[in-house]
């Protein structure tokens, strides 16, 4: 169990790094923010240069590996950072200086249970990409196909675990202070971080997000997923197909090959709506730096780390959310939100309601095309303080996607109407979904599930099945040892001269 003194340190040094990039403004700012904290800010930037605008991505990535992961996180929460400190985040790129050749052979052939040239002809030993928590490497398998290599960093779960038990020792204590620091649920953020993580360092489990996605994306000739080698692929390798294509990133370089960003755009975004609309698996992490225009027109997708799932009926409910804010059907969007229990039922329908049209207005008479998917959602997520939303982690990682994979589609065709894109796809669902003989088809099975579930209902209660469209049962917390104090002023005063003693070390180093 690490001590509360080097949980204290780590903090401290971390406080310091984001005070020098001045990620911590916003915090000292916010109105809502105890004095305490507002005061071990203040402490943390005494002496330190602080830019204008804060750049919490450079920051985070300074700290090291877990702070990326967390700002990852972090981005797909613009209630709890704010629009601005999430649209920085999305931008977090986690370039790092690779980890020693010597180390990686150590580690695929320990993995793999062999010697590296029992698997592999040709293995280059300078990665291709080197990021937080793996690097890939370009190899050659010894029945000669070209192949790309993912290797977890060798460490990189100590590390992690860490600087996790400091997050979490921190977020108990700051929802101790109760009030907005515990609406905001500090513990289960890092709750969720935690797993995501833990997610991404099995690289197994990796390689069955890209099959599965690979088997559901046969419906879009034009999105192609690579295959997995799983003979080469253990929990801390992943082997796959090699791409020979054109990261997106390099626009020029994808328009010079002779490419039709345009037609890209738009596979793009069919590949998205199915994913996220028909199967409710989609890829959640689509930056450009994750998408590949392969010499054959088709547009590929690599990392399959973080990837989302929303049921059927959040699916549903999510299409006529958007809908109502765009024909200004606010009162059933409303009434959708206490349906789907994410408002909770002592607020008033009428209010909400109220609140969406501030919301829904501004975009009301615009051309279809100056429409922003993103913009819409983000205003969604800007009332839920007023309204004790509580936070939905699926919808928050479709939301962020959503934004994500619009300004990719945008800067792939500055002149793309996202609407128009997918109205030919959202309509046949629609029709399909949306219509008398579906609505009929629901009605008869679940009639039957309710039928089925009868003799059950003498062991267990209601409670014991969640409502349809919920959030997903959340993670269980760690038990974390608070430190003891009769009082929290005397506790701020300690952790003021704490902080401070920190803050004078720090700046006399740097």
């Amino acid at each position: 169990m690490t001590s509360a003194t080097t949980h204290t340190w780590r903090l401290l040094k971390w406080g310091r790094t984001l005070a020098r990039h001045g990620a911590l403004k916003g915090i000292e700012n916010d109105p809502l923010t105890p004095p305490a904290f507002r005061r071990l800010c203040r402490i943390a930037r005494f002496g330190a240069f602080t830019p204008e605008r804060p750049d919490y991505a450079a920051a985070l990535q300074e700290i090291g590996p877990a702070a990326i992961k967390l700002g990852q996180a972090l981005a797909t929460r613009p209630d709890l950072v704010g629009e601005e400190a999430a649209q920085n985040l999305l931008r977090l790129q986690d370039d790092l200086p690779p980890a020693p050749f010597a180390d990686i052979k150590r580690a695929v052939e320990t993995a793999l249970d062999g010697s590296i040239e029992s698997f592999f002809s040709e293995f280059a030993e300078t990665p291709v990409g080197a990021a937080s928590i793996a690097q890939v490497h370009r190899a050659r398998t010894t029945d000669g196909r070209e192949v790309a290599v993912k290797v977890l960093r060798p460490g990189i779960e100590e590390i992690l675990e860490d600087a996790i038990e400091t997050y979490e020792w921190a977020a108990a204590h700051v929802e101790t202070l109760g009030g907005e620091a515990e609406r905001l649920r500090p513990r289960q953020v890092i709750a969720y971080f935690k797993q995501w993580t833990r997610r991404e360092l099995d690289l197994q489990r990796e390689a069955a997000s890209a099959s599965e996605l690979r088997d559901n994306m046969v419906a879009e000739p034009g999105f192609y997923v690579p295959e997995i080698d799983w003979s080469r692929t253990a929990r801390r390798v992943l082997t796959m197909e090699w791409l020979n294509g054109v990261k997106l990133t390099k626009r020029d370089q994808v328009v010079a090959e002779g490419h039709d960003p345009k037609a890209l755009a738009a596979i793009l975004v069919r590949a998205f709506l199915r994913q996220a609309v028909v199967d409710g698996f989609f890829h959640a992490d689509l930056h450009q730096g994750n998408l590949f225009a392969l010499p054959d027109g088709r547009l590929a997708a690599v990392d399959f780390g973080i990837m989302g799932r929303i049921n059927r009926q959040a699916r549903l409910w999510l299409a006529e959310i958007l809908h109502g804010l765009i024909t200004g059907n606010y009162r059933r969007v409303a009434e959708i939100h206490f349906e789907a229990q994410y408002v909770p039922a002592h607020h008033n329908v009428g209010e909400f309601a109220t609140a969406l049209r501030a919301v829904g207005e501004p975009m009301r008479g615009l051309p279809v095309k100056e429409i922003s998917v993103g913009r819409m959602l983000e205003g969604l997520f800007a009332i839920t303080r007023d309204f004790d939303m509580v936070t939905q982690p699926h919808l928050l990682l479709l939301q962020k996607t959503m934004v994500m994979e619009e300004g990719v589609a945008t800067a792939l065709d500055p002149d793309i109407n996202m609407w128009e894109a997918a109205e030919p796809f959202l309509a046949q669902w629609s029709r399909t979904e949306l219509g008398p003989e579906t609505a009929l088809a629901d009605r008869i099975n679940d009639t039957i599930a309710t039928l089925l579930k009868l003799p059950r209902l003498i062991d267990k209660i209601d409670a014991s099945y969640p409502e349809p469209g919920a959030a997903p049962p959340p993670p269980p917390l760690p038990e974390v040892k608070l430190i003891e104090r009769p009082s929290w002023g005397g506790y701020a005063i300690v952790a003021i001269l704490a902080a401070g003693a920190g803050a004078l070390a720090m700046w006399g180093l740097t």
